[in-house]
């Protein structure tokens, strides 16, 4: 059974930083694109960025672009999300995810596994 377990969330001030991670367990995902998610309260899940199996590819929404950097370890089946110049419509319950097919990065339906999610909070 694949477990996705995210850590590293928190408050934060806006202009900080976190790194958040997501380890997999029960089954190695270095073949599997990766993506991370986030929800905030009374909004839709919405994508945040995602990385190809290889890390050569990685894609991001445009609310984070130059903000955010996900990277990932597949020795250590670990995917992070380096969040920078935090703001306080960054503040959700961020989720990993992990797909194998084709399809749309940014589609939360594309993705087979699902983390419990961590929570980011940023205050003004």
């Amino acid at each position: 059974q694949v477990q996705l377990v995210e850590s590293g969330g928190g408050l934060v001030q806006a202009g900080g930083s976190l790194r958040l991670s997501c380890a997999a367990s029960g089954r190695a995902l270095s073949s599997y694109t990766k993506g991370w998610f986030r929800q905030a309260p009374g909004n839709e899940r919405e994508f945040v960025a995602a990385i190809n199996w290889s890390g050569g590819t990685s894609v991001y929404a445009d609310s984070v672009k130059g903000r955010f950097t996900i990277s990932r370890d597949n020795a250590e089946n670990t995917v992070y999300l380096q969040m920078n110049s935090l703001k306080p419509e960054d503040t959700a319950v961020y989720y990993c995810a992990a797909k194998y097919y084709s399809g749309s990065y940014s589609s939360a339906n594309n993705y087979d596994y699902w983390g419990q999610g961590t929570q980011v909070t940023v205050s003004s």
